[in-house]
């Protein structure tokens, strides 16, 4: 076959691969010529259907199309210019580049030489059927779209980034928009302009949004700041906005733009111009400056607070306000001490309460504050109130003169240490006359001072402040000395026992006083809650008086059978009989159970304990524990004020003086547990007797007077000994809650035993571990031993079945005045709270619960009741 008929059969063979290769450097041209076209064409459609035509006036958009436009032709006549079709014999070589050898190209080619040569020619004819057998592999090229040369910066990929943009937040739908923008070229503007618009009041008016369409008239009242959006359909220019409401002089729209928004200012016109269009005359509604009235004169309530009662209005409503309290010098009676200049003071700013919920556009409140403690307490003051609306305008009222109310102290000598107080406090410059005023009043003080407590503690403040006197007094001085002046006017204002008795009596008096005579309701009822207060001032001062009693004396007093008992309930209950019959009318039966009252009280007394001999068998166990349970936190912390004697020497030694002469008398009696005997030789534990033979409490010997180890081993050894006597006597042996009692205790002797080593080896830090392991033990038993006892009660019955030590051991009052209960229970089932507010009842006993576990000079029993209390509560 001649190489010619070869060559066009091989070419009939490519003729799929060559169309492909041709069309790819087509694409390839093209691309390359319409690139900048193409990409003009895609960032204009993302802009319309983001609908950017809608947000802007239509000046701007006509000069975006124009320039749109512009630029398309320009990119696509370079482009019709630089593109060429690409020939048959490019794509050949394109095709034929991309195979080893160029097969095609020796298909086309001739035999130059050799042409009679048989041997040659059959060499060609071999070559040539190589070739057509590789060139029948042949495939077409992928094109090169590669213009990176071309667009250095990549604006191609910016485009085609914001037509993903469009496509994704947009709409194809809202390109027909701009058709809109064009003389007749929708069908809204066919229809011919149309309008339509919204006022949107303040947020914090609550006023709803107003559209405009629906509004009858010509007259229009918006508040002040409301926004107003109107939107213009059809032929652009076909409607126009004129308006005096916004006063806007810069960077105004077009009058013809579809999109208008502008904020009310002022009152004004809006006209809307064109077909359809209205007119309207606009009135502000003014915003008022909230007003806010002092209604009453302040009141001091029972506690010192003062209630400064206030009305508070504003036509959308109050959000904040405040209260000023500035010193009125020209109203204070300037003598004494206070005719010198006063030192500088700021004024008192506190926060006015505002409803948590509820209308605030009109209210009534009262600012309950208590200024007993600050230096303007009892003098003239000016009260300036403001409040303030959600647009930050205030309302003030006019200053109030008047006494800053505060705790009046009616003791004559507690009224003159609040006054000398108050003069140190106006000027520190008063120290001198203060200590002479001081002085001679406390002159004889068997005469003014019913406690020599208190008199020490007035004349270590004269030392104080004539101390401080004589190199001046700093500000942080003059604050101590007042807060200790305070703290003695308490003393002496609340009394002891026969204060609050008279107190009591002098109330009883005046109410039946006062029934005698017909008094009105009110004052009655003013009267009774004066004798309430009374009654519970009274209550507490006779509670402690028999907590000293019962420390300074006998502990174990008896009480009698035939006495009685009474708790804070009774007497409440008693009060509210009273005032119940004083309501009815019926003032003979009131009269005689106020006698009754006021007897029974005189006659009370509050007992600190029922005996030993009335003691259940678990409840001397849980004394013991208890007291074991206290010996061992008093040796752990011997135990680290050692430890941190070891690391720190010489630190704390002022303050150990007095520490070891307070353990000197408190480990006298560590080996006698209440009402428990000891073995023969159990009255003392090793090391007990140390400081009683340096009453001042110095330093002994190494280490400072502290214990050295070998002595706290002893101790912790005496306490394993006393805890094991008393896991003998402990009751509900064999039960399973007895066991489980014995197996906390059975830990903490283990780790008493392990402490006592820790101890000998000199590892202080290994025994104060192990000793806080014994006391989680220890007081786990305890808890257990608490749950026996309980349920034991359960399986007994209650108290006054036949049960008569359970029935000695009810009449047990804890320090809430409720019953403990029979067999060692620790709780008890009568209700404490009775009435409608039992939540608020409920919060109060929680609050004196805190109050009284912070009073260090409580019995270290109760002490530990309260703490159980919190514990679980």
């Amino acid at each position: 076959m001649p190489s010619t008929d070869r060559s066009a059969s091989a070419l009939r063979d490519l003729r799929r691969p060559l169309f492909l290769t041709r069309l790819g450097l087509a694409a390839e041209r093209m691309w390359r010529a319409f690139w900048p076209a193409l990409s003009i064409v895609m960032v204009v459609l993302a802009c319309l259907m983001l609908g950017l035509q809608d947000l802007m006036a239509v000046e701007i958009v006509w000069g975006a199309a124009v320039v749109s436009v512009i630029g398309l032709a320009v990119t696509l006549v370079r482009g019709i210019l630089r593109f060429r079709l690409p020939s048959r014999a490019e794509a050949l070589a394109r095709l034929d580049a991309t195979m080893p050898g160029r097969p095609i190209q020796a298909l086309i080619d001739e035999q130059a030489i050799g042409g009679d040569d048989p041997a040659s020619i059959a060499v060609w004819q071999a070559h040539q059927a190589r070739m057509k057998a590789r060139a029948a592999s042949a495939r077409a090229p992928q094109p090169n779209l590669r213009i990176a040369a071309r667009d250095p910066y990549a604006l191609r990929y910016v485009a085609a980034l914001f037509l993903a943009v469009g496509l994704i937040f947009g709409s194809v739908l809202r390109v027909q928009s701009v058709a809109e923008m064009t003389p007749g070229g929708s069908a809204r503007a066919a229809a011919g302009p149309s309008w339509e618009g919204w006022i949107e009041p303040p947020r914090y008016t609550g006023l709803p949004t107003i559209y405009l369409a629906d509004v009858q008239g010509d007259t229009l009242e918006i508040s002040e700041g409301a926004r107003i959006t109107l939107r213009f359909y059809g032929e652009v220019g076909a409607l126009t906005l004129s308006e005096t409401v916004s006063g806007r002089t810069e960077d105004l729209p077009s009058a013809s733009a579809p999109s208008q928004d502008f904020t009310v200012t002022r009152a004004g016109e809006i006209t809307i111009d064109g077909p359809g269009g209205r007119s309207w005359q606009v009135a502000v509604i003014d915003d008022d400056d909230p007003h806010v009235d002092i209604t009453a004169p302040p009141e001091t309530e029972a506690a010192g607070q003062m209630s400064l009662p206030f009305a508070a209005s504003d036509d959308y409503g109050v959000v904040s306000g405040s209260a000023t309290i500035a010193l009125d010098l020209d109203a204070i009676d300037r003598r004494h001490g206070l005719a010198i200049d006063p030192e500088p003071r700021e004024a008192i700013i506190v926060t006015l309460p505002m409803p948590i919920a509820g209308d605030r556009r009109a209210f009534s409140e009262s600012l309950i504050e208590d200024f007993s403690e600050h230096p303007f307490a009892n003098l003239p003051v000016t009260f300036t109130l403001q409040v303030e609306d959600e647009t930050g305008q205030t309302g003030t009222t006019e200053a109030f003169s008047h006494v800053l109310p505060a705790r009046r102290f009616f003791d004559p000598l507690a009224a003159a240490i609040i006054e000398q107080r108050r003069d140190l406090l106006w000027n520190r410059d008063n120290a001198g006359r203060i200590s002479q005023i001081l002085r001679a009043v406390s002159h004889r003080p068997e005469d003014v001072f019913r406690s020599d407590t208190a008199y020490l503690r007035l004349r270590v403040i004269l030392r104080r402040l004539e101390l401080f006197d004589d190199y001046g007094i700093t500000d942080m001085q003059q604050e101590e000395l007042a807060q200790a002046l305070w703290d003695l006017a308490l003393i002496l204002e609340e009394g002891d026992l026969g204060d609050a008795l008279e107190r009591l009596r002098r109330a009883q008096e005046r109410l039946a006083e006062a029934m005698r005579n017909g008094a009105s309701d009110q004052e009655i009822a003013e009267l009774m809650q004066e004798l309430r207060e009374a009654t519970d001032d009274y209550m507490r001062q006779l509670s402690r008086q028999a907590q000293q009693d019962g420390q300074d004396g006998d502990q174990n007093q008896q009480m009698s059978e035939n006495s009685m008992q009474m708790t804070q309930d009774d007497l409440q209950r008693m009060m509210d009989r009273i005032q119940e019959l004083m309501e009815q009318g019926r003032m003979a039966e009131a009269e005689q159970a106020l006698r009754e009252l006021q007897q029974m009280m005189e006659n009370m007394r509050v007992t600190q304990g029922q005996g030993q001999g009335q003691q259940s068998e678990g409840q001397q166990a849980m004394e013991g524990l208890a007291e074991t349970l206290r010996d061992q936190q008093g040796l752990s912390d011997e135990a680290f004020r050692d430890l941190q004697e070891q690391f720190n020497p010489g630190e704390g030694q002022q303050g150990q003086q007095g520490q070891q002469g307070q353990q000197g008398q408190g480990q006298q009696g560590q080996g006698q547990q209440p009402g428990q005997g000891q073995q023969p030789g159990q009255g003392q534990q090793p090391g007990q007797g140390q400081g009683q033979g340096n009453p001042q409490g110095q330093a002994q010997g190494p280490g400072q007077g502290q214990p050295d180890a070998d002595t706290l081993a002893e101790r912790q050894r005496a306490l394993r000994d006393e805890l094991n006597r008393q896991q003998q006597n402990l009751p509900g042996a064999g039960t399973p809650e007895g066991d489980a009692v014995q197996r906390s205790l059975d830990r903490a002797g283990r780790a008493m035993d392990q402490a006592e080593e820790s101890l000998r080896e000199d590892d202080l830090a290994g025994a104060i571990d192990n000793q806080a392991e014994a006391m989680d033990a220890l007081r786990e038993g305890m808890r257990e031993l608490g749950d026996q006892m309980a349920q034991q009660q359960q399986q007994n019955g209650q108290p006054g079945q036949g049960n008569s030590e359970g029935d000695r051991q009810a009449q047990n009052r804890d320090p809430l005045g409720r019953d403990q209960g029979s067999n060692g229970s620790l709780s008890t089932d009568e209700s404490l709270l009775q009435g409608e507010d039992v939540y608020r009842r409920a919060q109060e006993l929680l609050d004196e619960i805190r109050r009284r576990s912070g009073d260090g000079e409580r019995p270290d029993v109760e002490l530990d009741y309260l703490r159980r209390l919190l514990e679980r509560f």
